[in-house]
């Protein structure tokens, strides 16, 4: 698991006002849930660069007056107007204490129905699961190595041990489609077995009211 080190300061002010002066100074307001009490602190903005802005799961060592807490994110806030992170929430690790977390899936393998022509369509990028800090992954792996043609992978087909997952198990969180050229080709192939069309059959039958075919003459 990728751990991240976050250096920053507890909280002494509160308030509107404490905070405006927290961010004209360019730190960031945070409260760390999850533990014994909550914890309140401020650390510089730059310090979260490489944790807000990634897709990767990772923990967090946030150091603070010389005691450092393992956390994983938990909520974010952001300014409206220059959409700069105004406050954040994380969520402490206690080892004997069940969490739940948003973990990112992993697509491995080769689709079969992809390899006919078909599209993958990802409709889920994480499962949101309950376990203990020591379970938890920087991904969830899935195959879809027997995911065929207009076929759906969903969350109940996702098995990992020591994970509850708490996503409703019938939502699909990959399938396999047509691509528009492979349905134009299907829909301009013959169709096996068809009758022949009405101008070949009108040719080969006797016109209506035209004689019979020419009778031995009689003597």
């Amino acid at each position: 698991m990728k751990t991240i080190t976050i250096e920053g300061s507890l909280r002494t002010g509160f308030g509107k006002t404490a905070t405006r002066q927290l961010r004209s100074q360019e730190l960031v307001p945070g409260v760390i849930y999850g533990g014994s009490q909550e914890i309140s602190f401020q650390a510089p903005v730059s310090a979260f660069k490489n944790f807000v802005y990634t897709p990767s799961f990772q923990v967090a060592e946030v150091v603070l007056d010389g005691k450092t807490y393992r956390t994983i994110l938990k909520d974010l806030q952001f300014d409206k107007v220059d959409d700069s992170l105004i406050h954040i929430d994380l969520l402490e690790l206690v080892e004997d204490k069940k969490m739940i977390a948003d973990i990112p899936l992993k697509f491995v393998g080769v689709s079969p129905g992809v390899k006919d022509g078909g599209k993958l369509h990802i409709k889920m990028k994480s499962l949101k699961v309950k376990t203990y800090p020591k379970y938890l992954k920087e991904h969830i792996e899935v195959s879809i190595d027997n995911l065929e043609l207009n076929g759906n992978i969903r969350v109940e087909d996702v098995k990992i041990d020591n994970y509850e997952i708490l996503n409703s198990p019938r939502i699909p969180i990959a399938s396999v489609t047509l691509t528009r050229q492979l349905k134009q080709e299907e829909a301009a192939a013959p169709v096996a077995g068809a009758a022949p069309a009405a101008g070949a059959t009108a040719a080969a039958a006797p016109a209506a009211g035209a004689p019979a075919a020419d009778k031995k003459e009689k003597k």
